[in-house]
């Protein structure tokens, strides 16, 4: 195996396909070692561990799949703890589980919101509680959030719940940030653009429940909501490649403690969203220098 003493022991959230799993393998070619959270290794996502297995066999690296689902404290709670058993230590976790749903705002139950919700921002919370007790104690640690450009750039309509998902664990980090800094532990948000291929995102997208009020909304946006997809293609390079996240993650794991950017954007639709974050995050900076919290920013808290 590549993994030496300068590896670290990494888990990455929703590591079955996509980013998440890109993530996995960038990281292990790093030479770090990786566990991969799964949910369902030995039903649903049965190919995806034995093809994390079979490529951890061909580079020879040091990759697992671990079940994980982020809606259950208990598996949470069970996956870090065979970490902490096989490899005494949790260096990085990164938090990628999530779900997009595509339709009109409305159309969408309160249930299905909360069960979004429960994915994309209830998910973070529980790895948290179950990691972060025993990075706290150990002095040391790594928070790396995938979050999204639509938080702060432009974004379509008709993928609310998902946005505002995405917007509340942005504001979940951001709080973290501060939080977990006096124990050592790093926070990096990753902020990909919008990627229409190399991620199961929109072929994957959840619909709404309420087809009656679903149908109205269609029949006043038809094309609109159907050419969505090929709206945002049309913004973005021919060749978008959706590694460039994978590799920006790897490259934050590589960085020492307090040097690592608040934020990192990969967006090839250049929507905007790195203009308004370093505003943004310019402004969070100085009202911390105001209050006299300064010690809770590190070097990479605002550009």
């Amino acid at each position: 195996m590549r993994n030496d003493e300068t590896g670290k022991v990494i888990l990455v959230t929703g590591a079955s396909s996509g980013i998440g799993a890109l993530s996995v393998r960038a990281l292990a070619l790093a030479g770090h070692t990786v566990y991969a959270g799964i949910r369902q290794i030995a039903t649903r996502n049965a190919t995806a561990a034995a093809d994390l297995k079979r490529y951890g066999t061909d580079h020879r690296v040091d990759v697992h799949a671990v079940e994980l689902d982020v809606t259950s404290q208990d598996s949470a709670e069970a996956a870090v703890d065979r970490i902490f058993a096989e490899r005494g230590r949790l260096d990085v976790v990164v938090h990628n589980a999530g779900h997009m749903v595509l339709g009109a705002a409305e159309a969408f139950t309160a249930e299905q919101f909360a069960d979004l919700y429960d994915v994309n921002v209830l998910g973070t919370q529980r790895v948290n509680r179950a990691a972060l007790p025993k990075m706290r104690e150990q002095g040391s640690g790594l928070l790396v959030w995938i979050g999204s450009s639509s938080t702060r750039g432009g974004c379509p309509p008709f993928l609310a719940p998902y946005f505002a998902a995405k917007a509340a664990m942005d504001a979940l980090a951001v709080s973290y940030a501060a939080e977990v800094l006096p124990f050592g532990i790093d926070t990096a948000i990753v902020v990909p653009g919008a990627f229409t291929t190399g991620t199961n995102h929109f072929a994957n997208a959840g619909a709404p429940a309420d087809v009656d009020c679903a149908e109205a909304y269609d029949q006043c946006h038809r094309p609109l909501m159907g050419d969505l997809g090929k709206r945002l293609a049309a913004l973005i390079p021919s060749d978008p490649d959706v590694s460039e996240v994978a590799e920006a993650v790897a490259r934050l794991v590589a960085m020492k403690h307090g040097t690592r950017p608040l934020r990192t954007h990969i967006d090839p639709s250049r929507d905007g969203s790195e203009v308004v974050s370093a505003v943004a995050d310019r402004l969070r900076a100085d009202f911390f220098r105001r209050i006299g919290l300064d010690s809770l920013l590190t070097a990479g808290s605002s550009l």
